[in-house]
């Protein structure tokens, strides 16, 4: 389906911020400006600029126009129950590597209902402290049928909406229901060098599986915490 006009400026100035033509806190070209650009009217553009402001992108400043929102943040998986808003309690992450197919392992086929050796789009983060310093490494796992109708999951840019609203806007598929499993062991090797840890250390391993609207796996991520970062709290009635 094409895109209509302001959608097609939307994109078009997503593409350019996640490309690193507009840092953080950057403003965007003008209303006026890109009225012009695109030989439209000024309320075409309104609505792109609403789109950007709804999922994230961008924010208004006063008396300067719309700048690029900071860095986006991620919560740790665990962390997604309702009521947790993406930008209350959350993160800076760093991007490890670049998104890649790979076969999961056993667990997490399971989790998303794979059979054996089936490919996934893998994507690998790291969650930061405020002093920059590792909080925790998280492997998100996407199925095939979302990896597909949500491409720039495979791209190494970030997604500055976030994943889940860019994915229910590609897909029309939403979380709807998660599932945690926690369990500890030793950090594996590669998990070590990601953390800065020494020696053996014990590590918290969530398993955050989203479904959605319908019931099917949206993505399954695992996200492995030092013990001594780790903390749960829950409040219940009695």
């Amino acid at each position: 389906m094409a895109l209509l006009k302001y959608e097609e400026i939307a994109e078009s100035l997503r593409s350019r911020i996640a490309a690193g033509e507009f840092e953080p806190g950057e403003t965007v070209p003008s209303g006026r400006d890109l009225a012009e650009q695109w030989s439209v009217s000024r309320a075409t553009v309104i609505k792109a600029m609403d789109v950007l402001r709804n999922d994230g992108v961008v924010q208004a400043r006063q008396g300067t126009g719309f700048v690029v929102t900071e860095t986006p943040v991620a919560r740790p998986a665990g962390g997604r129950q309702a009521g947790s808003a993406r930008v209350s309690g959350g993160m800076p992450f760093l991007r490890i590597g670049a998104p890649d197919w790979a076969v999961p392992p056993a667990h997490v086929a399971e989790a998303l209902g794979m059979d054996a050796e089936v490919e996934a789009l893998r994507r690998i983060r790291v969650l930061q402290l405020p002093d920059g310093s590792p909080h925790s490494y998280a492997v998100a796992w996407f199925p095939p049928e979302v990896a597909d109708g949500a491409p720039r999951l495979a791209q190494t840019a970030p997604i500055a909406e976030g994943t889940t609203r860019y994915v229910r806007r590609q897909t029309g598929r939403f979380p709807a229901e998660g599932t945690d499993i926690t369990t500890v062991r030793l950090a594996t090797e590669a998990e070590a060098e990601h953390l800065d840890l020494t020696g053996p250390t014990a590590v918290a391993v969530v398993l955050h599986t989203a479904h959605d609207q319908e019931g099917r796996p949206l993505v399954c991520e695992e996200g492995i915490t030092p013990g001594t970062l780790y903390e749960r709290e829950d409040t219940y009635p009695m």
